[in-house]
């Protein structure tokens, strides 16, 4: 019966209860540094997150400003996404992938962050800012040539040179288009008049690009205003931003009906809504902008030296506890295994056994050992015996053989008839007992072969019933067969026959004269049960449990007289599970012994 293990003796509780003491402490360590130095980082944090996200947009709405198509944004999401520490993803408005600084798999952030449009946003004047602008860096066909940029940066530096001759300090900066713009130092447009002595500068008249496009611009523009009910008669110039913030060419419409206002409203809204349908197929689709964290971006914080050193000190503390808990639950878990392992190691012929100590897994484990020892220790008994069995067993009929033959060889006795009878009776002796040991060798090894045919239970009786008519008869027993049905079996004849008549042979053994022998056959389910009873002397109850052993017999004496060589029920046992079924044996003494083989059952050929 298994023993059960008290619980808090169990391993596993002890184990779980160690884990759990360096659990409690790991996250009381843990909450106490994140209340410490992760409060004032993640604050620094989210404005850095903010000027990063703003930077990001700023980026990509630059590139989309000033490419067609998204194709090659892969390298510039890589690179953002490196040095902001961000995951950075971009979606066509149907949430179609575009790219992806994460790996492929990873799930999108529940919703996007922005919508990166170079026609309505503003992100170059400020970054990140969601205006209803025109990213000035969406020139498309306003892009000057070599030639003419070459040309105005020309005049630029003459202009620059003769400010600089009046005292007036001011710089060079390039739009997004190409064209030069002066500056003063503080980077507002340098709107100082040229003395007359600088001469006439063409820097602000358009180029034949500009002129070109303007011209497509214009006529797209009048051709709005007239759906609501307004005419253009100026053309549209560029001008420099008046804000001073940016100072990049913008296209606006050169004073027209200044003093009304709403006119001039529904012009100016005609006038950029031309300019995005102009700019729309040089800059990149709409798409969606999703920003977030993955397992593959750095903290981007970095610990002060005093949270550091907190950190080593809980770590180093910590680190104790859990080597302390651990070598004292270990040492008392590996004592008891030391000792098994030593009581292993002792030669096989002193079966040493192992103190059992304790009530868990461990204790078990040495009962479990000490079982083991045990049923070695009988089996090495059994074995002896064996030896000393089969010698004996052998020894007697060998002794009789060779004494006649001395005698006959002596001329002692003559080599009559009756003699020749008695050497072959116990040649036959020997031979049985030759073949019964080759039977369990053949089912030890897993090679007994059994050739199975459709078998009727009935028939099988009566075969054995009169194969052993003659002997019981002379035995004065009498032998009779019972049949619940006529139950069909999936067997060896030949197999069966045997193991049915090893049975029949020892109960005629043991069962006086006027006894009875009864073999009788039943269907129990699926199984087809056979019974050998006896009227004989029985089996005493603390013999009952050898009788399928080898070579044991209940008289130790080994005659001939008394009982067989001791095989005949080993047999019957290994025959009866080649079959796929079961042998067991019931006694009272004085009564009679009854041994039931159950077989698996067949339907009806």
């Amino acid at each position: 019966m298994k023993r059960r293990i008290p619980l808090r003796k169990r391993l596993l509780v002890r184990l779980l209860s160690a884990s759990a003491l360096i659990a409690v402490c790991s996250v009381a360590a843990t909450t106490w540094l994140a209340v410490e130095t992760t409060t004032r980082a993640l604050r620094e944090e989210q404005g850095q997150d903010l000027a990063d996200d703003m930077r990001i947009l700023a980026e990509l709405s630059g590139y989309a400003a000033t490419h067609p198509r998204w194709d090659g944004v892969q390298p510039l999401i890589r690179t953002l996404a490196a040095g902001t520490g961000r995951r950075i993803a971009l979606t066509t408005p149907d949430r179609t992938l575009v790219a992806d600084s994460a790996r492929k798999g990873t799930a999108l952030p529940l919703g996007a962050a922005a919508t990166v449009d170079p026609l309505h946003t503003d992100t170059y004047t400020e970054a990140g800012a969601q205006l209803d602008g025109i990213d000035p860096r969406a020139v498309g066909p306003y892009r000057l040539t070599a030639k003419e940029r070459a040309e105005l940066t020309a005049v630029a530096e003459k202009e620059r040179t003769c400010y600089a001759r009046f005292g007036i300090d001011t710089r060079i900066s390039t739009s997004p288009g190409g064209r030069p713009v002066i500056l003063n130092q503080d980077g507002t447009p340098a709107t100082a008049p040229l003395p007359e002595e600088c001469g006439y500068s063409p820097l602000d008249i358009p180029t034949r690009t500009e002129e070109k496009a303007l011209g497509t611009l214009t006529a797209a523009a009048r051709d709005c205003l007239k759906q609501h009910d307004q005419s253009l008669d100026a053309p549209l110039y560029l001008r420099l931003n008046p804000s001073g913030r940016n100072p990049l060419s913008r296209y606006v419409i050169a004073k027209y009906a200044v003093d009304k206002d709403a006119p001039l409203k529904t012009a100016q809204t005609c006038a950029d809504d031309a300019l995005r349908a102009q700019l729309d197929p040089y800059v990149a689709p709409v798409a969606d902008l999703f920003l977030g964290g993955d397992d593959t971006t750095p903290p981007r914080f970095d610990m002060s030296p005093a949270n550091k050193a907190k950190i080593v000190g809980v770590v180093g503390l910590v680190l104790a506890v859990t080597v302390a808990v651990t070598a004292v639950v270990a040492t008392r878990l590996v004592r008891p295994l030391r000792a098994l392992t030593a009581a292993a190691q002792q030669p096989p012929e002193l079966h040493v056994r192992v103190p059992v100590t304790t009530r868990d897994e461990t204790g078990i484990l040495a009962e479990a050992f000490n079982d083991l020892t045990e049923r070695r220790e009988r089996l090495e008994a059994q074995r002896k015996a064996m030896v000393s069995d089969i010698a004996h067993e052998l020894r007697s009929p060998l002794t009789n053989i060779r004494g006649w033959l001395e005698v006959t060889r002596d001329g002692v006795v003559d080599p009559d008839p009756a003699l020749l009878s008695s050497l072959h009776e116990e040649a036959l002796v020997l031979q049985r007992v030759i073949d019964d040991l080759q039977d369990l060798a053949a089912a030890d090894a897993g090679t007994l072969r059994l050739h199975r045919e459709p078998v009727r239970a009935d028939e099988l009786l009566d075969q054995v019933a009169a194969a052993h008519r003659v002997a019981a008869d002379a035995a004065g027993v009498t032998v009779r067969t019972e049949n619940d049905g006529a139950p069909w079996l999936d067997a060896d004849p030949v197999r069966m026959r045997q193991a049915l008549g090893n049975l029949v042979s020892n109960a005629l053994r043991h069962t006086p004269a006027d006894g009875t022998v009864t073999l009788a056959a039943r269907r129990d389910g699926d199984q087809v049960v056979f019974t050998v009873t006896d009227t004989g002397t029985g089996i005493a109850p603390e013999d009952l449990p050898h009788v399928f052993d080898r070579f044991w017999r209940a008289e130790k004496s080994r005659s001939r007289r008394t009982g067989g060589s001791g095989l005949g029920l080993p047999i019957v046992r290994h025959l009866i599970a080649a079959h796929g079924g079961t042998a067991e044996a019931t006694s009272e003494p004085g009564t009679g012994s009854a041994f039931t083989l159950r077989l698996p059952g067949s339907t009806t050929p």
